[in-house]
């Protein structure tokens, strides 16, 4: 047992002790190591469950902190929230790591996953998508055919159990249900509900795994219809808690696309067959939906990727289409209104495209453009905040080839996050890999509306001058050079060759990915190009190549775990800085101005800071990887604020030297 303060609880003694040399875990674990950085984290977790207190805690990798987390946890037998980054750490901490670590403390709870309403096939969306004709042949009538049988003998519903089903099949959001188009009690398949069934099991649970959008729909009681996941939590753990401040964000703000307005419209249509004479009252509006929706976003082809909704409706022809767009959605409620008492779907379809109309009349109100007509309808069911004010928010566009989406997003969610976390009087560990900038945890606790809370962190084990190189490229020119990519991937070519491929190159955009491409073609290692292929197999073909070389972009900065010999490389072309056309983040930097804080500070370095943390992080997995980091942006050298990121990094050394390159691949 490593040595603890006598400040620390007996539950910090006992976890400490279940994560040493010569216990339980030991021996059920094989390669089981004590690691007195896990036991200290472990320690500091127990004693803040028994406070009911808060801590932020940064563990590097190999540190082990979903153990250091779970043990105390599990020991102390706190009523408990376990949040996720992703679906696939929820699948692991419930399938692999709970399981072992219950039998291994000898110890009885009751634990429960819970995932998003998405994850879940719907009985009824299920019914609707067999009646519709374009399922009804080629692949997407094979792929229904595959939910069909697999629904008769699922228990659970999670539609991760089909194997074979794309991740981007068109025929997902029609098998499954939203918080809008769930149909409740009213459901003829409520008794059957995968998602029903979900929820009971969790609030009978001891600990719930859950996401980061559930947890924050747990806290607001926002999804209508099913209440807390777990009444009389005493703990909550958010792992990878870097996420939540923009997923908060996203989650107290509005969004609608066309696609959900095209949906609604199909989803009137198939209601009317079983109710005759429904379908001359409603095909004509929700066509008339469809129409004006494609209208509105070809209307907006001229504009920028991203923008703000004043700038949109400043454009030729666009605020007339979305007037007509507004129109055609009052239509769509006049026409539903007389059949919400014939069908519990009538009514469903009614209240989305009433709550619809309603966002985006909020949308448009933004620019205070007075020619738009009224929706003539105050949703008040929807607000962020329990005084149901609008906090300062930003109302922009995001376009994608065929679709658009409007969104209303608040610039500061620390507000609604500190009421949430004081009212549930529980004790709340936060923790990442990549939480603290510069050795401080200022950034974090600001943007999650911490006051005070405990701070630990606990460095990676690794042993880095031995396993790491950081490699500074000399002679490269500033990012903002029109021929930047091309020197960049001049001067990562010997760094391939020294380490014989084995490489991510991560790029700033899109367009930088697209030109090192091209310049990588004819190279001797086989290249993986995000996009070309879903991102799950892009890695597995990565992996097992072998001496690949994959080109990424920002969505490859975390969550991607390839440990061992078939990543040696990260190239990382320039410090992650947001990108100057995010009118959410240019919206929040101005608000920090006004304010009377440093933009560039308080906001621009903290968060490219984590993000590089993040890139550099996807290097070394296992006490036994070795590599390289290349940093290219030779900011990290001309400028001042190159010393925070490099200082935030683990202690890897530094050369500006590929003869060292060369030397550390040539070596052990």
């Amino acid at each position: 047992m490593s040595s603890l303060s006598p400040s620390h609880g007996r539950l910090a003694r006992e976890a400490s002790a279940a994560l040493g040399a010569g216990s339980a875990l030991a021996g059920a674990f094989p390669g089981f190591a004590q690691r007195p950085a896990q036991q200290r984290l472990a320690a500091e977790i127990a004693d803040t469950v028994e406070a009911l207190d808060v801590l932020l805690a940064e563990a590097g990798t190999g540190t082990g902190k979903t153990f250091a987390y779970l043990v105390p946890i599990l020991l102390s037998g706190a009523r408990t929230i376990v949040s996720t980054g992703t679906r696939a750490l929820q699948d692991q901490l419930f399938l692999r790591d709970l399981p072992r670590l219950l039998g291994a403390l000898g110890v009885e709870r009751k634990v429960a996953l819970l995932k998003g309403r998405a994850n879940y096939l719907c009985h009824y969306r299920m019914e609707l998508a067999r009646q519709e004709p374009r399922f009804q042949q080629g692949p997407l009538a094979v792929q229904l055919q595959q939910i069909v049988d697999w629904s008769r003998q699922t228990r659970s519903g999670d539609l991760a159990e089909l194997d074979g089903l794309p991740e981007d099949s068109p025929l997902l959001p029609q098998v499954t249900s939203t918080a809008e188009n769930c149909l409740g009690t009213a459901c003829p398949f409520w008794s059957e509900c995968f998602v029903v069934r979900a929820r009971q099991r969790a609030q009978a649970a001891d600990l719930v795994v859950v996401n980061h959008h559930l947890l924050l729909a747990d806290l607001a009681l926002k999804e209508e219809g099913f209440g807390e996941i777990l009444p009389g939590a005493e703990a909550y753990v958010v792992d990878e808690a870097h996420q939540l401040p923009e997923l908060a964000a996203q989650f107290f703000g509005e969004s609608l696309s066309l696609r959900a307005l095209t949906e609604l419209g199909a989803d009137a249509i198939a209601e009317c067959r079983n109710l005759p004479g429904a379908l001359a009252a409603v095909q004509g509006p929700s066509r008339a939906l469809e129409m004006a929706a494609r209208a509105a976003r070809a209307a907006m082809d001229a504009l920028p990727s991203r923008g703000t909704a004043s700038r949109a409706l400043a454009a030729v022809d666009v605020e007339p289409a979305f007037a007509t767009l507004v129109a055609a959605l009052q239509d769509l409620v006049r026409a539903l209104e007389p059949l919400r008492e014939a069908a519990a779907g009538f009514d469903t379809c009614h209240l989305r495209a009433t709550l619809s109309l309603a966002r985006l009349q909020r949308w448009l109100d933004e620019t205070g453009s007075g020619s738009l007509p009224d929706a003539g309808f105050e949703d008040k069911g929807e607000s962020w905040s329990e005084s149901g004010s609008d906090p300062v928010s930003v109302h922009w566009y995001e376009l994608t080839p065929r679709g658009f989406r409007l969104q209303r997003t608040p610039l500061d969610v620390s507000e609604p996050l500190r009421a949430h976390r004081e009212r549930s009087g529980a004790a709340w560990v936060f923790t990442s890999a990549t939480l603290a900038v510069a050795g401080g945890f200022r950034h974090a606790a600001r943007r999650l509306g911490i006051t005070q809370a405990r701070e630990t962190i606990e460095p990676s084990p690794f042993d880095w001058p031995r396993q790491a190189l950081c490699y500074l490229p000399p002679g490269l020119p500033e990012p903002a050079s029109r021929d930047y990519t091309r020197r960049v991937i001049d001067a990562v070519l010997p760094v391939l060759e020294a380490s014989g491929g084995r490489a991510f190159l991560l790029f700033a955009s899109h367009r930088a990915l697209r030109e090192a491409e091209n310049c990588l073609r004819g190279v001797p290692w086989p290249l993986f190009v995000q996009g070309s292929e879903p991102r799950h197999a892009l890695l597995q073909r990565f992996r097992a190549s072998g001496n690949g070389v994959l080109l990424g972009t920002a969505s490859f900065r975390e969550g991607v775990d390839v440990a061992g010999d078939a990543l040696s490389v990260v190239v990382i072309d320039k410090l992650p800085f947001a990108a100057p056309d995010d009118p959410v983040f240019e919206a929040r930097l101005d608000a920090i101005r006004r304010a009377g804080g440093n933009p560039f500070r308080d906001e621009q370095l903290p968060q490219a800071v984590i993000a590089l943390k993040q890139g550099a992080g996807r290097l070394i997995r296992t006490e036994t990887d070795r590599g390289v980091l290349v940093l290219c942006d030779p900011r990290l050298r001309s400028k001042s604020y190159g010393r925070t990121f490099l200082d935030s990094l683990p202690p890897l050394p530094a050369t500006c030297e590929i003869k060292d390159v060369d030397g550390f691949f040539a070596g052990p």
